[in-house]
């Protein structure tokens, strides 16, 4: 949703880029589509977005998902509107990402996603999606490789994530 962010010198670290990062993936949602930065991003654009993602995705996984013990890395794309190839990145960063004859796993207690929690928390300010009244253009989502509708869902046999460990 965003092309290019620009905050000015003198209104830096002040978390507004954060902001408008946050904001982009609130209006993914509203449009039911995934959401991912243009590539290659740039080296301020990393320091944004990575720290951004693994708050997100740390935050989901403790209080957000219903089902932490079984969920594909498309669930959680769905779910946070981050694309699947920057939630296994994300993921691969924290070191909590195994791949065991091809099946991904999240191997991480609690303890180890709440200790990562503090070291990336989301930061405020947040955006308050239930403020958010916007109504996206609707486009045919058969054709739209972004859509969380063209999305395969979860089924037994695909590659899942299980949190906790191992099977």
């Amino acid at each position: 949703n965003l092309a290019c962010i620009l905050t000015f010198p003198c209104h830096q670290r002040k978390g507004y880029g954060r902001f408008l990062i946050a904001f982009s993936y609130e209006l993914s949602k509203k449009e039911e589509k995934v959401g991912s930065p243009e590539k290659p991003m740039s080296d301020l654009g990393q320091q944004a977005y990575k720290p951004f993602w693994a708050s997100t995705i740390i935050d989901f996984l403790l209080n957000q998902c219903p089902d932490a013990t079984n969920m594909s890395i498309m669930d959680i794309s769905k779910k946070t509107s981050i694309m699947a190839e920057d939630i296994v990145f994300t993921l691969n960063q924290l070191s909590i990402l195994k791949i065991i004859n091809g099946v991904y796993f999240i191997a991480a207690e609690e303890g180890l996603l709440r200790s990562l929690a503090k070291k990336y928390p989301v930061k405020e300010p947040r955006v308050d999606a239930s403020k958010l009244h916007w109504t996206p253009f609707i486009t045919d989502v058969k054709r739209d490789k972004f859509s969380i509708h063209s999305k395969k869902p979860s089924v037994e046999g695909e590659e899942t994530t299980r949190v906790g460990g191992f099977p």
